[in-house]
This record gives C-alpha cells, sequence and structure tokens, in this order.
C-alpha cells in the first residue's frame, strides 16, 4: 500500500527542502513542492526532489488562459512532477488543456481554498455553500478527465458522492492538538482517511516539528488502523519526458 501522506516542501531553500525530503523518503508517498520552492528555485526544485525516488505535487494552482496554462503543465510535467494543480474556477476549457500539457494525467483541480469558509465565498461573489461550489467545482474537473481535486476534509463526502471517479487530495489536515495556523476547515489524519480522502497533504505539523521523521511515523500508525474506502491504486511512476 502507498503511504497516502504527501509532506509539503513549504521552506525556504531548496537545500532545506532536499534535506527533509531525503530523511522523510521512507516514511510517506510523496512531496509537495509548492508557490515558495517554485518562485525561488524554479523547475529544479520538481527535478530535485523528484530525483530522490518518489511522486511529486507540483502546487503550482495554475490559473490563466487554455494556452498559457497547457504550456505551463507541459513545462511542468517535463521537469518530473506527478501532479499539478490548476484552479478549477479557469473553466473547463482550461482545465481540458492543463490535462492535454500534462499528457493525459496528472492533474489536480483546486476546487475551494482551506483558508476560506462560508463567510467568504458572498464576499468574492459566490453565491453558493462551500459544499455546493466544491461540487460544481468537482463535476468540471471530472467532466475535463482530470485526476482528481484538491478537496478541505469538509467536502471530502461531496466529492466522493458527485464524482466518484475523481482522487481526492485534502490539505487542512492536523493531526491531534496542532495549531490550525491559517486553515478554517481542517480533520485528523484519521477522519479525512476515514471520510474517503486518497491523499492527505500536510505540511507544517510535519516540517516544523522537532523531530519531522518521528511526526510522520506517528501519523503513519494513527491512519494504519483506519479502514480505507476501496479505491483502485494510481501509477505514481515520475512521468516520461
Amino acid at each position: 500500500m502507498v503511504s497516502p501522506v504527501i509532506v509539503a516542501l513549504d521552506v525556504a531553500t531548496l537545500e532545506e527542502a532536499s534535506v527533509l525530503a531525503r530523511s522523510l523518503a521512507g516514511e510517506v508517498g510523496g512531496f509537495k513542492v509548492g508557490m515558495e520552492l517554485l518562485m525561488g528555485e524554479g523547475p529544479r526544485a520538481i527535478s530535485t526532489i523528484a530525483d530522490i525516488g518518489l511522486p511529486v505535487f507540483a502546487d503550482a494552482k495554475l490559473h490563466d488562459i487554455p494556452n498559457t496554462v497547457g504550456k505551463a503543465a507541459a513545462k511542468i510535467r517535463s521537469a518530473g512532477a506527478r501532479w499539478v494543480t490548476v484552479h478549477g474556477a479557469g473553466g473547463p476549457e482550461m482545465l481540458e488543456s492543463a490535462v492535454e500539457g500534462m499528457a493525459g494525467r496528472g492533474v489536480l483541480a483546486v476546487t475551494m481554498l482551506t483558508s476560506l469558509d462560508s463567510s467568504d465565498l458572498p464576499q468574492i461573489g459566490i453565491p453558493a455553500t462551500p459544499a455546493g461550489y466544491v461540487a460544481t467545482i468537482a463535476g468540471l474537473a471530472a467532466a475535463a478527465s482530470c485526476e482528481g481535486v484538491i478537496c478541505s476534509p469538509a467536502e471530502i463526502g461531496t466529492v466522493r458522492e458527485a464524482e466518484p471517479s475523481l482522487q481526492i487530495f485534502t490539505p487542512g489536515v492536523r493531526p491531534g492538538a496542532t495549531d490550525a495556523d491559517d486553515q478554517k476547515r481542517i480533520a485528523s489524519p484519521q477522519q479525512a482517511i476515514a471520510d474517503g480522502a486518497d491523499y492527505l497533504v500536510i505540511g507544517r505539523p510535519i516540517t516544523a516539528a522537532p523531530n519531522p521523521v518521528l511526526v510522520a511515523q506517528e501519523i503513519a500508525a494513527a491512519i494504519a488502523a483506519v479502514e480505507r474506502p476501496g479505491r483502485a491504486m494510481v501509477d505514481m511512476s515520475r512521468p516520461q519526458t
């Protein structure tokens, strides 16, 4: 069984990210390279972490015209990313272009950021509940042949019911008494897995801990006893370029 934990390497330098990733490689299922590293180090951040041997999730959150997004996704794929995030709000054509750029696999549609809640949606002109909005974006993602979505723990059940073919990657996961930081819609690793998440994207609770390896092991032990809903395993191999 592939570990469902994707560690978010949201740190300042590629050197720090590489040290963390190498120390955690035997405990987790993959790594997220986010905007901080992508903006500071460029695509080599993806290839350097991918060379460690686990799949890389490039959290680029692409959102632009379809042609631009498709070309950007192709560049990210060629750097070695197994997955790339694209804002579902960019619409069907943009999502389809991203899928084409990723050679047909690995696009994860961002539904609604975990830093938002129901009080934020009216302020940005969205007349829907979080669950309703996430279900809409999930429908767009499935229609565009995206592999999965990014959604908070609160909407796992919504996505699983609306679009059961999608893989669910869930940030906002906070073990034990860990600080929620800037996340608003959160759950424990055990709850997220029990509700049907396929992968847990966990950053600061692991990377900011005095002993990241120990915390990763504790999370693995906590979710080991949780029955995961039956799901087909995905191909985790690095894309061919």
